[in-house]
C-alpha cells in the first residue's frame, strides 16, 4: 500500500523475481496490482529464459501518455504518470531507473540456473544438513554434561533450601523446575538452528529464495514487533511499577493496622475484634479493585477490540455463574457484622443443632452432637433462625427444664421441695440463678410442675437433663410418689413406684461408697 495524491492508501503490488522484489506497481480498475505485477514478472522471466537475448537488450523509450520498457522490441513495462506519481519522481526518470534493475534481475536469474550454481547450492545444503547434524550433537553432549554438573554442584544446595523452608520448597519439585528450564533451553536452541539450516538450504536454490524470505519475514518481524512494542511499553510499564510498589505499601500498612485492631493494642468504639479480619479483607479487595481500575488504560492490548470482548466474555461468565456464589459471600459478611454466633458456639439453625467448627466466605461448618460435619451455605443461615446457647450462658446461664405430672392429693409443697432436692443432688449446675418451680398446668388429672435449672455449658445440657431426670425418679421413688406423666386413666392397687431396695437390682450396680 502507499498512498497518493489526494492522500488515500493507493493498492500496489511487488514484481519479485527468485524472492527478491525488484519494484511495486500500482493498479487500476481494469487490471488490479497483483494481476498487473503477475503480467510483468511472467513477461521479465521469459525474457531471462531465452538466452539468445542479452540483458543490454532492455531499455526504455519515452512516448505520449506513457513511457514503454521493452527487451528486443518484446514489451515489459508501461511506466505511466500514475505510477512516477506514486513515486514521487518524474516519468522518463522512473523508466530509466527500472531499466538497469530488470537487466540485474534477468543476470542473476540466469546465473543462479547454471550447472556450477546448482552444484554450489546441492553442497551448501548438504553441509547445512552435516553441520545442523553436528550442532544438534553438540547441543545434547552440552546440556547433559550441564544437567551432570548441577546435579553434582546444586544437591546439597537444593535439600538445604528445603530444609530451611520447612519444606515448602521440596527438592524434587526444584529439580523438576530445573530439568524443565534446561529442556525448554535445549528445544529452543534445536528449533534456532534447524531454522537457520532451512533458510539456508532454500537460499541455496532460486526456486525457494522466495520462501527463505518469507520465512526469516516471519521470524524476524514478529521479534522487531515485539522488540518495538516493548520499548513502547516501558513508560507504561514504569508507571505500572510505581502503582504497583503503592498498592503493596498500603497493603502492609492496612495489614498491621487490622492485626492490632484484632490483638486489641488499638481499639475504636463500636468496633469489635472478631471485626478487624473480615473487615481487613473488604478493604483490601476495594484497595485491588481501585489500584486495577487506575492501572487498566495502562495495560497492554487494553484498548484492543479483543481485550473487550474477552473482557465482556469473562464478565458475562462471571455473572452467570457466580449469583449464588456472591450471596453467600454477602451473607458470610452480614453474619460476622450481625455477630450471630462465633467459633465454639453451640447453635441451632433450622433442624441442625452443633458446635460451629468453622465460618468461611461462602458456608459454615457444624459438628453435631453424633458428631457429624453439617456444611450450610451462609446465604440459607441469613434467611433462618439462629438460636445461639452459648452466647448468654456465658454470664448467666443456659437453662433446663424437667417437667412431671403429679396427682392433686399429693401436697404441691412436698413436690416443689422433692424437685428441688432432685436438682441440689445433681452436680454441675450453677448455684445462681438459684433453681425454681413453676406450675405450668392444673390439668384434668394432674398438676404439671417445671423444674427450671442452669447451666454455663451449653455442651453439657443433654447429659446435665438425663442426670436431673434421674435425681427426680429416685427422689419421687424414696417418698413414694407417683409420677401420673404422660397419662392417667385412674388410680391403680399399688402405686407406681420403685422401692429404694430394688433400685440397683440386676445388671445395675450400686455406686461404691468411699
Amino acid at each position: 500500500m502507499a498512498e497518493g495524491a489526494a492522500g488515500g492508501a493507493v493498492p500496489t503490488a511487488p514484481v519479485v523475481i527468485d524472492g527478491e522484489e525488484l519494484f511495486r506497481l500500482r493498479g487500476v480498475s481494469a487490471l488490479p496490482a497483483a494481476e498487473r505485477a503477475r503480467t510483468v514478472e511472467s513477461r521479465i522471466i521469459d525474457v531471462a529464459r531465452d538466452a539468445s537475448m542479452p540483458p543490454d537488450a532492455v531499455d526504455s523509450a519515452p512516448g505520449d501518455d506513457a513511457d514503454s520498457i521493452t527487451a528486443s522490441g518484446q514489451p515489459l513495462l508501461m511506466v505511466t504518470d500514475a505510477d512516477a506519481q506514486l513515486e514521487g519522481v518524474d516519468r522518463a526518470i522512473l523508466s530509466k531507473a527500472l531499466v538497469p534493475r530488470i537487466r540485474n534481475a534477468i543476470e542473476s536469474y540466469r546465473a543462479a540456473r547454471t550447472p556450477a550454481a546448482r552444484a554450489t547450492g546441492a553442497a551448501v545444503s548438504a553441509g547445512a544438513l552435516l553441520g545442523l547434524c553436528i550442532l544438534l550433537w553438540i547441543l545434547r553432549a552440552v546440556f547433559r554434561s550441564l544437567r551432570a554438573m548441577l546435579a553434582r554442584r546444586l544437591q546439597r544446595t537444593v535439600q538445604s533450601i528445603e530444609t530451611r523452608s520447612l519444606s515448602l520448597f521440596q527438592a524434587d519439585r526444584i529439580w523438576m523446575g530445573l530439568g524443565h528450564a534446561l529442556t525448554g533451553l535445549h528445544l529452543v536452541l534445536a528449533i534456532g538452528a534447524g531454522l537457520w539450516c532451512l533458510s539456508l538450504v532454500l537460499r541455496s536454490f532460486p526456486w525457494t529464495r522466495g520462501a527463505a524470505e518469507h520465512l526469516l519475514d516471519s521470524l524476524l518481524h514478529p521479534m522487531q514487533a515485539i522488540g518495538e512494542a516493548m520499548l513502547a511499553y516501558i513508560p507504561s510499564l514504569m508507571f505500572l511499577l510505581v502503582l504497583g510498589a503503592v498498592t503493596w505499601l498500603a497493603l502492609k500498612f492496612l495489614r498491621l493496622l487490622f492485626s492490632e485492631l484484632e490483638r486489641g493494642a488499638i481499639s475504636w468504639e463500636g468496633f469489635y475484634t472478631e471485626w478487624a479480619q473480615p473487615t481487613y479483607k473488604l478493604v483490601r479487595i476495594l484497595v485491588l479493585a481501585f489500584a486495577v481500575v487506575i492501572a487498566y488504560p495502562y495495560l497492554p492490548g487494553s484498548g484492543s477490540e479483543a481485550f473487550k470482548g474477552v473482557s465482556l466474555f469473562l464478565g458475562v461468565i462471571f455473572s452467570l455463574g457466580s449469583s449464588s456464589a456472591i450471596s453467600n459471600i454477602i451473607a458470610g459478611y452480614l453474619m460476622t457484622y450481625r455477630r450471630a454466633f462465633h467459633i465454639g458456639d453451640r447453635i441451632r439453625i433450622g433442624d441442625e443443632l452443633g458446635d460451629v467448627e468453622q465460618t468461611r466466605l461462602l458456608v459454615t461448618h457444624l459438628r453435631t452432637i453424633k458428631n457429624e460435619e453439617v456444611i450450610i451455605p451462609n446465604s440459607n443461615i441469613l434467611n433462618s433462625n439462629v438460636v445461639n446457647y452459648s452466647s448468654l450462658a456465658r454470664e448467666r446461664g443456659l437453662m433446663i427444664q424437667a417437667t412431671v405430672g403429679i396427682g392433686y392429693e399429693t401436697p404441691w409443697r412436698q413436690v416443689e421441695a422433692m424437685l428441688l432436692a432432685a436438682a441440689a443432688r445433681t452436680p454441675g449446675l450453677r448455684p445462681e440463678p438459684r433453681p425454681f418451680i413453676l406450675q405450668r398446668t392444673l390439668g384434668d388429672f394432674a398438676v404439671e410442675y417445671v423444674l427450671c435449672v442452669f447451666t454455663d455449658d451449653p455442651r453439657r445440657v443433654p447429659f446435665l437433663t438425663t442426670e436431673v431426670h434421674r435425681n427426680i425418679l429416685d427422689e419421687f421413688n424414696t417418698h413414694g410418689v407417683q409420677i401420673m406423666t404422660p397419662a392417667y386413666e385412674g388410680d391403680p392397687e399399688t402405686p407406681k413406684v420403685v422401692p429404694k431396695e430394688r433400685w440397683h437390682e440386676s445388671p445395675a450396680r450400686p455406686p461404691d461408697r468411699a
